[in-house]
């Protein structure tokens, strides 16, 4: 099979290597755009069930992979002059750069060819291709060609955010709010090297105006953010990227979801497919795993329509909780001021239960104290694990009313 992926991120760079394991005479191209060794972001976080799914399929990547990782088990929360340490599993950390080297390598090992500096717009520039893979992003320009076939929608939500990098090595996945005279601001930070972490800052848009971070350039803002966490940077600068117009690049996330993931032999993989908040740190996870069901879909049925057909009922089964789960942490950070006058304890432990359908609804102390009980009385436990989807799902039906 001739198999022209565009878009030489994770998902795509895997899928290459996955299909060229799966049969060595694939004749596979992928097709990324910017030059090599070009990438944005700085670390992804995943955990060890992505790193057993790794080795299961292809044991030289999940040990390149692994030893290229750091790893953490503990989360703080900084809030304030008060903080508290939860301690939790593991998690890993790896620059986005050092991850795509690994996946790049291997690829090339295998026969496949990389063409960096190659912009694919439109299916016919591959026309040639058994299979084209829209592998190319959110803001995918093959997906978007036919956006009334797949039924793309998009919903940005409300706060802005800023993807930024640090010396600072933190030893735990760590989050810190801080109160200002125009609200709460919070960062993200974790580590991905023996010598950087990731900081993502998030605030609400009348925080962000009122700081002046909508007026500032990099330099100022990047300063302002320094300031503001200064204790929790232990006097390390902030990193932005570079970026030619000299702006920061605050966002809004943008949850992306399609109707179909499939037309003709054009299949969509990974952010071009669904993106999920980046609260939950699951982005890489979920596209690796689909070039995963991607890979296993297209070994197990000989027509090309079935295989697609089956990829994607499999994926968007496994997505339906991890959609649920990063909705309502987004929307927790977005409701922080119900959350953040709580001790601090209290405060991480809804924290760590902000995936929860049921916290939203209710109030955050009598929360607390069912979840400690649920804890310690299986039939609570029951209760919860019985209620929580059904009023996920209740939610979830409303929603896709609401659209009809």
């Amino acid at each position: 099979m001739k198999v022209a992926i565009v878009g030489g991120g994770p998902a795509g760079l895997y899928l290459s290597v996955l299909l060229k394991l799966q049969d060595p005479a694939h004749d596979i191209t992928v097709h990324e755009r910017d030059p090599e060794g070009s990438t944005y972001g700085w670390g992804v976080t995943y955990w060890q069930g992505l790193l057993d799914q790794l080795n299961a399929h292809d044991p030289e990547t999940a040990r390149a992979v692994d030893a290229a990782s750091v790893r953490w088990s503990d989360g703080v929360a900084l809030v304030g002059g008060l903080s508290t340490r939860h301690r939790g599993d593991q998690g890993h950390g790896i620059g986005r750069h050092r991850l795509l080297e690994i996946l790049a390598a291997r690829a090339r090992s295998l026969g496949v060819r990389l063409r960096f500096e190659h912009e694919i717009t439109e299916a016919r520039a591959v026309a040639d291709a058994d299979l084209v893979v829209a592998a190319d992003g959110v803001r995918s320009a093959l997906r978007t060609r036919h956006a009334d076939h797949f039924g793309t929608e998009v919903a940005a939500g409300r706060n802005s955010y800023i993807w930024l990098g640090t010396t600072k090595v933190f030893d735990a996945f760590t989050f810190a709010f801080v109160e200002t005279d125009h609200g709460w601001i919070w960062a993200y930070g974790y580590g991905y090297s023996d010598t950087h972490s990731t900081c993502v800052v998030e605030c609400s848009p009348e925080t962000w105006t009122g700081l002046g971070l909508d007026r500032a350039d990099e330099a100022e803002g990047l300063a302002l953010l320094e300031k503001l966490f200064a204790d929790t940077l232990d006097g390390h600068p902030l990193i932005g990227r570079d970026r030619s117009d000299g702006g920061p690049q605050w966002l809004n996330f943008r949850t992306l979801t399609n109707r179909t993931w499939h037309r003709d032999n054009l299949v969509l993989l990974g952010d071009a497919a669904h993106t999920t908040h980046y609260s939950i740190g699951a982005g890489t996870t979920l596209a690796l795993e689909d070039a995963i069901a991607l890979a296993r879909a297209l070994g197990e049925h000989d027509a090309l329509s079935d295989a697609l057909a089956a990829y994607e009922r499999e994926r968007k089964r496994a997505l339906l909780s991890v959609q649920s789960a990063a909705r309502y942490s987004a929307q927790w950070y977005e409701n922080l001021p119900r959350y953040i006058h709580l001790p601090p304890e209290r405060m991480f432990a809804l924290l760590g239960q902000r995936h929860s359908p049921l916290l939203p609804y209710v109030p955050p102390q009598l929360y607390y104290r069912l979840d400690r009980a649920a804890g310690q009385l299986e039939p609570l436990r029951r209760l919860k694990r019985w209620l929580g989807p059904r009023l996920a799902r209740s939610v979830h039906a409303r929603r896709l009313e609401s659209r009809e």
